[in-house]
């Protein structure tokens, strides 16, 4: 039984009719002809508590991004590449009608459809300046207007919508985090000067979090704490945390470095601090609307832009980094044990993705040091493997048979988040599995084996990973890897490998390396390993160089390799590989286990 996460549907697209139908009655009665219901809550989480589910209540969907626009006459629903399989299946295309993100995307589409003197209401806690100015345009050119709501009406007819989490703050401990709560602050207002602004908004959790070394459980499978604060380039912060959720000894803690407010104040925070012209920082990504117009009611200049903190953050110091690379290690253990356990039951045909996932968090809780899973485990068989962010239920579960089977998962422990995709064989699989596999494992050794100038960004690497794929006119649609925490998000910015992923790598930063392939209906391939940019030293160099240590171990499936497409400073690179993950694991290991990894990492 898993204990981290669980496998039943908790979304129903049966209901997307009846609750659209009560959903118009509210928008009638409050003078609206439409509605923006973002998959998101008010500070743009990844991972949203129960109670701002809004668009999984709505139409049943349960993917981590989406938008649904209702109309009186119309409604749709909008997500990117990697839900457009899964969004069909779960919600009910009569009252939905699903729309590609990029291709069609929500501003195109209520141009198309309104008229003029329409009303379109959104919730201004729940959008950010930059999302709204491309709807407010999309709008205004179609003669309609775009309504900020003071009550959001999907709240108003979703009668059993759960309450606000309040789960306690602990302090993330010196021994974890490497620099203290006042350091970071120091280094904070040296940022607020240069910017010349008089405050900084803090309104990402993973940046609170960090700045103060705190850790929570306000939302699944990332340590947070929902909060914001304000800290002056002057003067003490403020901290807004429900005192609900601090205990005396926390609360005496934080209150040596900050003052602490309800988070209802917040508003009358922002206005003292924005009296008389003064320049609050505001973060593009995550900051509100409504934070941002109160602030100029106020008599405030807002500066919007990146918040100094996420590059702070992005960049781990050498503690952090040592604690990753030693969760690194126990997890690597974990799906050692896992990976023999698959190689023992699978063949017998009496496994199911399921049992596997359930599996795989008991060998991670073994460690007696797992805190969570980082998010739900992408266990997958089959055509499954074909969504790249599948997630089994009981409805969906499927035994676990020949062709490709895919786990993608991930634990968070107090020195470090993890995550980790192994595509392994289970039996023989066809030459164009065994193609397509190799060319993913050469995308993801091109990027583990990148050498760049300092100053070079995710963008302009993750072609690297692409060009084994684009050879044969295919490809795939995520970025080839997402920036990871410590001890946070499994999915942290502004580091990525991506196409759109603009912002320099530096060292000290934890990336994933993720290429894969899918073949709808069919099977789906994915191989990831984190890694963490580092200073690399070059004979001649003329400039500053940088590359990546490979800091995940556990065994890459050999078995379904095309040897003679993989070529030999791939193999060197894979063989190489191996004997580290054999160096670093098998003095955890005995047994069976180890005769398993022995094996396992032999030399190809």
């Amino acid at each position: 039984m898993a204990r981290f996460q669980h496998f039943d549907s908790k979304t129903d697209g049966t209901q997307g009719k009846s609750r659209l139908q009560v959903l118009r009655k509210e928008l009638t009665h409050q003078g609206l002809t439409g509605f923006i219901i973002p998959r998101t809550d008010e500070y743009q989480s990844e991972y949203v508590p129960a109670c701002a589910e809004r668009l999984a209540w709505l139409t049943g969907f349960s993917g981590s991004w989406g938008m649904a626009v209702v109309l009186q006459s119309d409604a749709a629903i909008f997500v990117d590449g990697r839900y457009t399989v899964q969004v069909r299946e779960q919600v009910d295309g009569e009252a939905f009608t699903p729309q590609h993100l990029i291709e069609h995307p929500p501003e195109l589409w209520l141009e198309e459809r309104l008229r003029a003197g329409d009303r379109v209401g959104y919730d201004p806690d729940l959008h950010t300046l930059d999302g709204i100015a491309r709807l407010r345009k999309a709008v205004t050119q179609a003669g309609a207007t775009l309504v900020a709501v003071t009550s959001n009406p999907v709240d108003a007819v979703w009668h059993d919508q759960p309450a606000a989490p309040l789960a306690q703050v602990v302090l993330h401990d010196q021994a974890h985090a490497g620099e203290d709560t006042s350091e970071k602050l120091e280094r904070i207002t040296d940022k607020l000067a240069a910017l010349k602004a008089d405050a900084l908004l803090v309104s990402d959790p993973h940046n609170l979090a960090w700045i103060f070394n705190i850790r929570g459980g306000d939302v699944s499978h990332t340590p947070l704490p929902l909060g914001r604060a304000v800290i002056p380039a002057e003067g003490r912060p403020v901290l807004l945390l429900d005192g609900r959720k601090l205990s005396n000894s926390v609360a005496d803690s934080l209150s040596q470095v900050a003052d602490i407010a309800h988070p209802d104040t917040l508003d009358t925070v922002l206005e003292r601090m924005s009296a008389g012209g003064k320049t609050i920082r505001v973060d593009q990504a995550t900051a509100p609307v409504r934070l941002i117009d109160l602030i100029e009611q106020a008599g405030g200049t807002v500066s919007s832009g990146p918040d100094p903190v996420s590059l702070m953050k992005a960049a781990k110091n050498p503690t952090e980094l040592a604690g990753t690379r030693e969760a690194h290690l126990r997890d690597g253990v974990a799906m050692v044990r896992f990976l023999h356990w698959l190689d023992q039951h699978a063949p017998k045909g009496t496994e199911t993705e399921i049992s596997a996932a359930e599996a795989l968090e008991g060998f991670r809780l073994a460690s007696g040091a797992l805190v969570d899973v980082s998010f739900p485990s992408i266990s997958a068989a089959g055509p499954n493997a074909a969504l790249p962010h599948y997630r089994v239920s009981h409805q969906s579960n499927r035994p676990i048979s020949g062709g490709f089977y895919l786990i993608d998962s991930g634990g968070q422990y107090r020195d470090g988040t993890t995550d980790i995709t192994r595509t392994i064989a289970i039996g023989t699989v066809s030459d164009e599995m065994a193609d397509r596999y190799t060319r993913v494992l050469k995308g993801m050794i091109a990027i583990a084996r990148a050498v760049f100038p300092k100053g070079t960004s995710g963008a302009q690497i993750d072609a690297f990973a692409r060009q084994f794929l684009w050879q044969i006119g295919t490809d795939f649609d995520h970025g080839t890897g997402h920036g990871v925490g410590s001890y946070l998000s499994v999915h942290e910015g502004p580091q990525r490998i991506a196409k759109i992923g603009t912002t320099p790598l530096e060292a000290g930063m934890i990336l994933s390396d993720e290429p894969g392939y899918y073949r709808v209906g069919a099977f789906g391939i994915r191989i990831e390993n984190l890694i963490v940019v580092e200073p690399r030293a070059i004979a001649g160099a003329e400039r500053p160089m940088l590359g990546f240590e490979t800091i995940t171990f556990a065994p890459i499936d050999t078995r379904p390799i095309n040897r003679e497409l993989l070529g030999a400073d791939d193999t060197r690179w894979l063989n190489a590989y191996h004997q580290q993950v054999w160096d670093q694991l098998s003095p955890r290991l005995d047994g069976d286990v180890k005769i398993w990894l022995q094996n396992a990492t032999k030399a190809i």
